[in-house]
């Protein structure tokens, strides 16, 4: 066993697996599982159920894809509670605000300790250690498990109870979705009118209109190459139904959000759900393809 501990992710996608490269990397022992047959990462140890994360961790990440999936590790037949698990969780995910507080309180009445700490930024930003942790909780159950959070997110903040969190990352990933579809838009715009995408691109980048979003997605916009995903579609879909929804419930107005969200709509409709949330510069290139020269 690692002097530093063992700890367990559930879920290896992109986020788990960029997670679990950092841990590796720190020395811990990492162990996981995932509903999935897949291949373990260099130097993370597969479980066959969740009662191998219950039975040998010190904490335990949940790194899946929504709210629904992240009760059934806990709360399901076969779930982590149903294991008498002790380790303190912490869930990535990004979910419904309220619900992911209730799931908190839930937790706390079987005597099991519950951090939320969604994360800003892409699963290649966060195996660079690039990505910002935004924890929500217990304070000092954060102050207690920095070791583990130093790994994972040297950049972090506190944001306060458990639900604030996700309510602040549902706010950051709305004015990012936006930013890349202006800059998809911007491409697109200046494509059509005989610019250099590329040279465009640089001169966005030195530009005011700069923004974080350039350096990440631009370059997939100009190659049009979206097939290696940092950050999926579908995964943008759902954070932007969480947008929505929270945005009805405060009655709160987001018509660019919706006007986002029909562009990704358009990219699920065409099968293109696993593919990096770039390919909106495609979502915006189909509403004027019968100009000449464009991909279909």
């Amino acid at each position: 066993m690692s002097a530093k501990g063992t700890i367990g992710i559930a879920g290896l996608g992109l986020m788990g697996r960029a997670f679990a490269g950092r841990l590796v990397e720190a020395g811990y022992r990492v162990l996981a599982y995932d509903v999935r047959s897949v291949e373990a990462p260099a130097g993370v140890e597969l479980q066959a159920s969740l009662a191998g994360l219950a039975a040998h961790c010190e904490a335990i990440l949940l790194s899946v894809f929504d709210t629904a999936q992240v009760e059934y590790v806990l709360f399901g037949p076969e779930g982590l509670l149903a294991a008498q698990v002790r380790a303190p969780i912490l869930c990535t995910s990004t979910c419904d605000p309220d619900e992911i507080a209730a799931i908190a309180q839930r937790c706390a009445a079987h005597g099991v300790e519950f951090l939320e700490l969604p994360f800003s930024g892409t699963s290649q930003q966060v195996a660079r250690g690039d990505g910002v942790g935004l924890v929500g909780g217990d304070e000092q159950l954060a102050q207690r498990l920095a070791p583990v959070l130093d790994v994972l997110c040297p950049r972090r903040q506190y944001v306060g109870r458990c639900g604030d969190a996700g309510r602040a990352k549902l706010a950051v990933n709305l004015v990012l979705g936006l930013h890349r579809a202006a800059l998809a838009e911007g491409l697109n715009f200046g494509r059509r009118i005989g610019l250099d995408p590329a040279r465009l691109l640089q001169i966005l980048q030195g530009s005011a209109a700069a923004s974080s979003v350039m350096p990440v997605k631009g370059p997939l916009m100009v190659q049009r190459r979206y097939d290696a995903p940092q950050s999926r579609v579908d995964q943008s879909l759902k954070d932007f139904g969480l947008i929505r929804a929270l945005g009805r419930r405060a009655g709160q107005p987001l018509p660019l959000a919706e006007v986002y969200v029909q562009l990704l709509e358009s990219c699920l409709a065409r099968g293109e759900g696993g593919q990096d949330n770039a390919i909106i510069h495609e979502a915006i290139a189909r509403i004027g393809s019968d100009v000449p020269g464009d991909r279909a």
